[in-house]
């Protein structure tokens, strides 16, 4: 039995038919942002009456970029989608409470300006200083302002500012996603006030002072956790910024005295979520 002729595959649309769904879309985009701003204004109102603190929500927003990283597919690169997402978090925050970032240039303007922008984009006010610690005494004058410091390096104890109560403390560390390639690669630490019930505690920080600091007490705590140290010449110890996260304190002490080191004292001066890492293949995990 002879087979009809086969039918010819539907031509592919044409370049306007696509264009014109690109910009149906962006309109879309556009419609829904207003729509997000039409309830940022709603929102603004009931916290008046309702809630009374820092408009910063790390916890939320932590949920809020993990939900994102999970349902992300398709061309699109995932750092985009990171970077449009802190911008549209940042710029609402900033509508509902005003509000600077206080940024050390110390450790590399280009690459710390490279981070500000990339996470707070340009509505938000970009104030530079030339150490730590003046960052976060600029946070500390403020009414809510937010100071982007290293995570990984210091010059000076500055998170000794964060013990008081009522002081700034460690909220977030950013990028969220890690990566070897990411265009705002630089780790740092966001400080600022935020309500207690508005914190993320997956990772704690604290300031821990000691005494018999060296090489060998640094390698005994190395597998334990991350740390910032600075030297204390006065006291032949250090001041550490330990980040935690399931080990617990008591554990990083024990190490310590049985490394031949001696806490003075701690004190805890902040928390943050646990970050993605993004192999190069681009599927995120924690």
């Amino acid at each position: 039995m002879s087979k009809g002729p086969s039918k010819a595959p539907p031509a592919p649309p044409s370049l306007a038919v696509l264009r014109k769904e690109i910009d149906s879309i962006d309109e879309q985009v556009h419609r829904l942002l207003m729509a997000r701003g039409d309830i940022i204004d709603r929102l603004i109102q009931v916290k008046e009456t309702q809630e009374v603190g820092s408009a910063f929500r790390p916890a939320r927003e932590a949920d809020m970029m993990r939900r994102l990283v999970e349902r992300h597919r398709g061309i699109l690169p995932i750092d985009t989608i990171e970077s449009i997402w802190r911008v549209i978090i940042s710029t609402f925050t900033y509508v509902q409470a005003p509000f600077s970032v206080h940024a050390d240039v110390s450790v590399g303007e280009s690459a710390m300006r490279d981070s500000a922008r990339f996470h707070f984009g340009f509505v938000v006010p970009y104030v530079a200083h030339f150490s730590a610690q003046a960052a976060v005494e600029a946070v500390a004058k403020s009414k809510g302002d937010l100071a982007l410091v290293s995570a990984t390096s210091s010059r000076t104890p500055w998170w000794i500012e964060l013990e008081a109560d009522g002081a700034p403390k460690i909220i977030a560390r950013v990028p969220f996603l890690e990566r070897a390639d990411h265009p705002a690669a630089l780790p740092v630490f966001l400080v600022s006030r935020v309500a207690d019930n508005a914190m993320v505690i997956e990772v704690e920080t604290w300031s821990v002072r000691v005494s018999g600091w060296n090489a060998e007490t640094a390698r005994a705590l190395a597998p334990l956790a991350e740390i910032v140290a600075v030297p204390d010449t006065a006291f032949d110890g250090a001041a550490l910024l330990v980040s935690i996260s399931g080990t617990g304190m008591e554990k990083i002490k024990t190490a310590l005295i049985e490394a031949g080191a001696s806490v003075r004292s701690s004190a805890l001066v902040g928390s943050h979520a646990t970050r993605y890492t993004v192999p190069p293949n681009g599927a995120a995990k924690s």
